[in-house]
């Protein structure tokens, strides 16, 4: 059976554990601008075990999803024990790019500021995003000139995880890449300008790359390149293979927060790369 097919017949089984995700913590909305996708959510776990702070910006191909939609990835991350921010963007069609680059550093800085406010330590932000939110979050932490066009200090992040991630537009795509693209990107925009591994600049911030090689939508090249321009610029990183049966792109993704680490080792390698910074 081809990935492609497995990944559509994976969100059957996804949309069912989903409906029997529990809430246990209720978030706290804060928005950034007037759009409805500018806002994020804060996590305050019920035991805090970890002084490390996760920022998770989601994925959906730049044209759907939501921190709301996302809330079982909180809970998760919140369940661990980790306080955890989930920051949401504009959308393509409607919005081009950069407008989503440029929501996802204005969220930061406004999670950033709004957790300082509240007296909470945030020398040990950890950031990560699957899918498009693993392009939009290797881009904040590694594109010099994003960080300096939009004020953001990285100072403060001790480590990135991306997972499934269109890093390079070099790598073979599918056709449903190939669309998601054509809408993200404005015709005749330079889309290096918008292309991690064209963008990365050297700093101190290890990176845990995840991927499958049998994704279905995102090829695994597009990790291998990013991850060689990083060993290039003496940036630390590691390229996971997911090893999981549940390896297509939606279930290594997003769908793993809705399992336990005893059940799936993609969800373990990502909390055991957090607890080992």
């Amino acid at each position: 059976m081809k990935d492609s097919t497995r990944e559509n017949l994976s969100y059957f089984g996804i949309y069912k554990k989903l409906l029997g995700a529990k809430k246990d913590i209720v978030p706290e909305k804060v928005s950034f601008g007037e759009d409805k996708f500018r806002y994020f959510l804060f996590y305050e776990p019920s035991q805090i075990t970890s002084d490390k702070i996760i920022f998770w910006i989601h994925g959906g191909g730049w044209n759907a999803g939501s921190p709301k939609f996302f809330d079982y990835v909180g809970q998760c991350i919140a369940k661990a024990g980790y306080r955890c921010v989930l920051i949401g963007y504009r959308h393509s069609p409607k919005d081009k790019y950069p407008a989503q680059i440029e929501d996802v550093c204005c969220g930061y800085n406004a999670a950033v500021k709004y957790l300082k406010d509240r007296g909470i330590d945030v020398s040990k932000i950890v950031v990560a995003g699957p899918s498009a939110g693993a392009h939009l979050s290797s881009i904040l932490c590694y594109s010099g000139s994003d960080q300096e066009r939009y004020s953001v200090d990285i100072s403060n992040v001790i480590g990135f995880i991306g997972s499934g991630g269109p890093y390079s537009f070099d790598a073979p795509q599918t056709g449903t890449l190939k669309t998601l693209l054509k809408q993200l990107f404005a015709e005749g925009y330079d889309r290096k300008k918008g292309e991690p591994a064209s963008l990365i600049t050297a700093n101190d911030i290890p990176m845990l790359l995840i991927q499958s090689e049998h994704d279905g939508l995102i090829d695994f090249e597009c990790a291998r390149i990013f991850a060689g321009k990083a060993s290039s610029l003496g940036i630390k990183n590691e390229l996971y293979r997911v090893v999981d049966e549940k390896n297509t792109h939606s279930w290594y993704t997003a769908g793993i927060f809705l399992l336990s680490r005893e059940e799936n080792k993609c969800l373990d390698k990502f909390f055991s790369f957090i607890e080992g910074l």
